[in-house]
């Protein structure tokens, strides 16, 4: 497996400066953040490494001569949006967004995109679902057309009063997964896997694996920490943010142990991003360098057995 890291921990940095420190800190991949520019929307959003809005034929020569240089591949182009909020005009932008992110992972050859389906939190599952396939059949036949694999990654977004009661992605259960992909069962919709949001949802995060191996496109590597105290006082039905905290791998409650050995039983032989969210290490340029120095190191660590 390649270890990498989810670039939005560095959004101060242009695409040349996160690939050094990529290559300093001895990753061998990135997953490159692709928002359009401009203002962020939430923590971790409106990062762009690479603007595909205006990527041609010099750009991808240039980013494939930088990659090259430092001797650090793309994972994914990563951009996590909602594309089925209820804002028709703004999920419209973010649907042709989308789009763009999978022609650049086409023409870069890097041929993955990280996302979210998207969810109209207000509505259940079954009211998500009719918009859900009229957005995704065509999005997957696009990524499936150009020779791209969409990874979507399974964290609710339900952290706060704005995204409750359901939350701003809708794949994000072992079940929702199954109904997903039998009504749209191309190859190239799978998943980005990211134990540390079954954690917080209390939900088996080795299992999924072997069930879903083959839908296994990209995974990320970060931790959550259960505040056990917390939790009694305030529920599960109380905001996820009222009691549990992101952690950077190695300080929260997975186990990488048994994480790294089931994919590597299910056959998984791809990118592992790491994705800090971790407050403890918000703040300076160091700090944020710090918390992907410790997180590779633990990870390294569990590799090795």
């Amino acid at each position: 497996m390649k270890l990498g890291f989810n670039t939005a921990i560095l959004p101060d940095l242009s695409l040349e400066q996160v690939l050094d420190v990529a290559a300093e800190q001895g990753f061998s991949c990135i997953e490159c953040c692709c928002w359009p520019p401009g203002k962020a929307e939430r923590r971790y959003a409106g990062v762009t490494h690479i603007d595909v809005t205006s990527l041609d034929g010099d750009g991808v020569k240039r980013i494939h001569e930088l990659c090259a240089s430092k001797g650090v591949s793309l994972s994914s182009l990563g951009y996590y949006p909602n594309v089925l909020q209820a804002d028709r005009v703004q999920a419209d932008r973010e649907i042709e967004h989308t789009r763009r992110v999978i022609d650049a992972s086409a023409a870069l050859g890097v041929n993955v995109v990280t996302t979210f389906v998207g969810r109209d939190p207000s509505r259940s599952v079954d009211e998500n679902w009719p918009r859900f396939l009229e957005v995704w059949k065509p999005m997957v036949s696009y990524a499936e057309d150009k020779g791209v694999k969409i990874g979507i990654e399974n964290c609710p977004m339900i952290f706060t009063r704005d995204e409750w009661p359901g939350g701003k992605n809708l794949a994000s259960t072992p079940a929702i997964w199954r109904r997903m992909f039998a009504d749209i069962p191309s190859p190239a919709f799978g998943l980005n896997y990211d134990p540390s949001h079954f954690i917080w949802q209390m939900v088996d995060y080795i299992a999924p694996i072997y069930e879903f191996k083959d839908r296994l496109h990209h995974v990320h590597a970060k931790d959550a920490r259960i505040d056990r105290d917390r939790l009694d006082e305030h529920g599960i039905m109380g905001y996820p943010n009222l009691w549990h905290t992101p952690k950077i791998p190695g300080l929260g409650e997975v186990d990488w142990g048994r994480y790294f050995g089931a994919l590597s039983d299910a056959g998984y032989d791809g990118p592992v991003a790491i994705e800090v969210e971790d407050r403890a290490f918000e703040g300076s340029l160091e700090k944020r360098k710090e918390s992907l120095i410790i997180a590779r190191r633990h990870l390294i660590q569990f590799l090795a057995g």
